[in-house]
């Protein structure tokens, strides 16, 4: 190649491709040309790479390394290595230091937790950066020569593709890196170095990078900066062209050279425009036409709505004229079947009308027959009218009979204060017969309530009770007498039944029995599921059972799984009943469920041995069942309890020769049915102080012994000689209770002055309470009223709506009455002419 030719090439580097004369390969890092015209396009394809990836390199001593940052290449003095985009950290096995992120201006940081292929010594560089429109500004350096490398990896933009991200460096205001793309050299999350980029530090200190994006952010991952060796700077090589035809070697410098890239390089950016100009026109072609499908989109699903709406609409007439065509064949049909009846109906007429003149004719000569045969007819009539309206007299005044011993009958229950007690002795054990025991019961007058105990020779005790069970009476027997009380309960009322007596005589047997045989416990709540739901149409019931024991005058909740150390208290509500917060309230819906909790209760009670049980039960088992009802019809709510009780033995300590734990556990039991004797003795006499307190057992049972509630108890009793004292004071017990309530004793008044104040006061304070009752009692009619009143207003409006269906129907059968009187007038007439004709013929008889 001649000197023409060089400045021919200088002028239009492009001869350097088109000529093929002169070679197409270039390495600028070899600086050499290899003239090779038959090279493979796959080779080139390399090579345009290679000769892009050169492109990017502003500095020509720069290199560009494909893979992470590794201590043992790294020969020269850092002065400092920053982690772009992270924290300052110190390597454990080196003095090196990676110091934090802290000289930027601008820009934001990234981080990611993915794994970075290939990174080095030190992989957690590329796990953070910083990228957007950012600088860097290092202060304090000596001046002198020093190298920077730059740390990069794609850890945003990780799905590319190339040309997402491309930006230039520059380095003291110098451009370093050209048109920079990470992911078209390495890929996603992996790194790439550019490192001896030289930069010369003057006398201010000053080393200043600028990161300026052509398209996207630029981005960046760490920048070390070393110290460079004393190395002089290497004088303008001179490259050397070999020509293809002649072999001579064509001497090119470093301007001449420099000038080449510069013109290739301003080519190359004349066709990314060119390519950036073409690629834009086709962008806003792809965006009309993805408009112009969107809107052509809109309008398909405009019309498949309206297409959707057109089917619905012929479905739903489709529809309509099936029920149309159903209702017009009932109709039909219900017409042919309707004019049958009728027709049937009207034939059923005609033969009765048949039957009554046939009966009429009958009575007619019936009538006549009478008359001949007795002629005070008319004043047995007048007679028997007068009987008739006597009859009506006194179904009235029986009527209001009824309703006064009614209300009598109400007024003796509520002085009764509707405490009931009945009497049941267990028969003797296979014990008791071996060892020749003999009776002392004597049962003659049980059906009458009485009950008769040989104290000794011939000398018998009669005790009276509401009613008596003898050991032939099983629990059924029993339980007919207690039923009763189970509707009360649904009916709003609080209700108690228990069963006292020694320990031996059968109190657990009468309220919870055996599976084979049930008592009273599992007989009841039987009965309440049972008329619960009969009255399921017009009442909702919720019931809930809880099961506890009262243990040293101490509550136990039996159903709690995991027992604390929390003592149970009985607290008082708003609403003015006692109620034991924390215990286990099980919602039951059938008697099966019921039956699960009472096993649960009777497993967990606590029983221990005496000289009288081997295993008598130690504390007090309540059953406890709240009801609350709601009246569907007029809304009406009420809250009621039903406690069934299992007391303790009741016998004395000597006869038990109980000791230690169980001496004080008969202690307590003994104590608590003394307190229950008090409050029962209190109420029956209607004192003003009533000692619940006294006992955990009252206590808990207050809301349910006073007031408007119902109370049972069964007195058990061993017909055995060798308790025959346990039986009388069993049953001087209950005859106390019971006396007590057919004759309340009369109040001794002190005649003294202190005791006329303390009469005062006492009945100051019984009308202060009265009255509080009185107003809680109104407040809570007053409420039930007004709920009763909007109910009556519902009823009143159906009633007005049956009325005016009657008025229709009594319009109907009014006209057919009015026909039917027309018919008997004129049979009447008929009558009279006869009547008439027999009275002339009978005058002449005369």
């Amino acid at each position: 190649m001649d000197d023409s030719q060089l400045n021919a090439f200088l002028q239009n580097p492009d001869t350097l491709f088109t000529n093929p004369s002169i070679p197409r390969v270039f390495d600028w890092e070899k600086n050499d040309m290899a003239l090779n015209q038959d090279k493979p396009s796959s080779a080139m394809d390399e090579d345009e790479e290679e000769s892009s990836v050169d492109s990017m390199l502003c500095d020509s001593n720069s290199r560009l390394i494909p893979f992470g940052f590794s201590k043992s290449n790294c020969t020269d003095e850092i002065m400092m290595f920053i982690n772009a985009g992270g924290e300052a950290l110190n390597e454990a096995d080196s003095r090196m230091k990676f110091l934090g992120d802290s000289y930027f201006e601008g820009g934001n940081v990234m981080q990611t937790n993915e794994h970075i292929a290939e990174a080095g010594d030190c992989p957690f560089i590329y796990q953070s950066a910083r990228f957007g429109s950012f600088c860097y500004r290092f202060n304090n350096f000596p001046p002198g020569d020093y190298f920077v490398d730059l740390h990069f990896a794609e850890i945003i933009n990780t799905n590319g593709p190339k040309g997402m991200r491309v930006f230039n460096v520059y380095m003291q205001e110098e451009k370093v890196l050209s048109d920079f793309d990470i992911f078209s050299v390495v890929g996603a999350n992996k790194p790439l170095q550019v490192d001896d980029l030289r930069v010369s530090v003057k006398e201010d200190g000053l080393i200043a990078m600028r990161f300026e994006g052509v398209i996207g952010s630029p981005i960046v991952c760490g920048i070390c900066v070393r110290k460079a060796q004393n190395i002089p700077v290497p004088q303008a090589s001179q490259e050397y062209l070999k020509c293809n035809n002649c072999a001579a070697d064509i001497e090119v410098s470093s301007a001449q050279k420099k000038l080449m890239r510069t013109k290739v390089t301003d080519k190359y950016e004349k066709k990314i425009q060119e390519l950036t100009t073409q690629c834009q026109l086709k962008t806003h072609e792809c965006h009309e036409a993805w408009m112009s499908l969107t809107a052509a989109n809109e309008q398909l699903e405009k019309v498949r709505m309206e297409l959707d709406n057109k089917i619905f609409q012929t479905r739903t007439l489709d529809e309509t004229v099936g029920k149309q065509a159903e209702n017009l064949k009932n109709i039909t049909s219900r017409y042919g079947h309707d004019k049958k009846y009728w027709a049937a109906a009207v034939h059923d007429l005609q033969e009765k009308i048949m039957i009554m003149k046939n009966e009429h004719a009958q009575l007619s000569h019936d009538a006549h027959a009478c008359a001949e045969s007795i002629p005070e007819l008319n004043k047995m009539v007048t007679g028997i009218q007068a009987l008739v309206a006597q009859s009506e007299d006194l179904k009235l005044k029986y009527s209001e009979e009824q309703a006064k011993r009614k209300e009598l009958y109400n007024q003796i229950q509520e002085t009764k204060g509707n405490i009931r007690v009945f009497c049941r002795c267990r028969p003797l054990s296979k014990e008791e017969i071996s060892a020749g025991c003999a009776l002392v019961v004597d049962f003659d007058a049980a059906k009458d309530g009485d009950l008769g105990i040989l104290t000794g020779g011939s000398t018998k005790k009669t005790f009276k009770f509401d009613q008596v069970y003898t050991p032939k009476d099983n629990q059924v027997d029993v339980f007919a007498d207690a039923s009763p009380l189970v509707t009360s309960v649904l009916d709003g009322y609080n209700v108690c039944i228990f069963a006292y007596g020694q320990t031996g005589t059968g109190k657990t047997f009468t309220m919870e029995g055996t599976d084979q045989n049930r008592g009273v416990n599992y007989r009841t709540l039987e009965q309440l599921f049972q008329i619960a739901k009969e009255r399921s149409e017009t009442f909702m019931y919720n019931i809930s059972v809880s099961v506890l024991e009262v243990y040293n005058e101490q509550i136990r909740d039996l159903l709690s799984t995991s027992p604390t150390s929390k003592r149970l208290e009985i607290k008082q509500s708003a609403e003015g009943f006692h109620h034991v917060p924390g215990i286990i309230e099980a919602k039951v819906d059938n008697i099966k469920e019921v039956w699960n909790v009472l096993q649960i209760g009777s497993n967990s009670r606590a029983v221990g041995s005496t000289n009288v049980n081997e295993h008598s039960s130690r504390s007090h088992c309540i059953l406890h069942i709240m009801v609350k009802s709601k009246n569907l019809m007029t809304g009406d709510c009420t809250k009621s309890k039903l406690w069934l009780v299992d007391l303790a033995g009741s016998e004395r300590l000597a006869k038990t020769d109980a000791q230690g734990e169980r001496l004080k556990e008969a202690q307590n039991i003994n104590k608590s049915l003394s307190a229950l004797g008090d409050v029962i003795y209190a109420l029956a006499t209607k004192s003003s102080h009533i000692p619940y307190r006294n006992s955990k057992l009252t206590h808990l049972l207050q809301d349910s012994l006073g007031g408007d509630s119902k109370t049972l108890m069964f007195v058990q009793i061993s017909p055995s000689e060798r308790d025959l004292s346990e039986t009388l004071s069993s049953l001087n017990f209950a005859t106390r209770v019971r006396g007590i309530e057919l004759g309340p004793a009369k109040r001794q008044v002190d005649t003294s002055e202190l005791q006329k104040m303390k009469t005062m006061l006492d009945k100051a304070r019984q009308e202060s309470r009265s009255k509080d009752e009185s107003l809680r009692k109104l407040e809570e009619s007053l409420q039930n009223l007004e709920s009763k009143a909007k109910g009556r207003d519902q009823v009143y409006k159906t009633q007005q709506e049956k009325i005016k269906e009657l008025e229709c129907q009594l319009e109907l059968k009014t006209s057919m009455q009015n026909q039917s009187e027309k018919q008997v007038s004129q049979l009447s007439d008929r009558l009279k002419g006869r009547e008439e004709i027999c009275t002339g013929l009978q005058q002449k008889v005369d």
